[in-house]
């Protein structure tokens, strides 16, 4: 195997990562900020009531984008690495 090839392939896997975490950290990201917001302005400074809502968010966000994360694995399974181990 081609160092180019090598390197073409990790930064696309990289790419794919980064496509598929961000529903994920987008929603803790505004869950984060919604619940700091919150929590500043009524003096509430509870651990719990960050951690229990951000978390059920992104399990929310988990279980609606589930099939999008798999397919596009799926997709780049069958597209490039399958064809790599098979030597085409």
């Amino acid at each position: 195997m081609q160092e180019t090839v090598f390197f073409d392939t990790m930064r696309q896997g990289l790419w794919i990562a980064v496509i598929i975490s961000t529903p994920m950290l987008a929603v803790a990201l505004i869950a984060g900020v919604a619940i700091g917001l919150f929590q500043a302005l009524t003096s509430v400074q509870e651990m719990t009531l960050t951690f229990v809502p951000k978390v059920g968010a992104m399990l929310v966000v988990f279980w609606v984008s589930m099939s999008f994360m798999s397919d596009t694995l799926v997709d780049f399974f069958t597209t490039r690495i399958i064809p790599m181990i098979a030597g085409g």
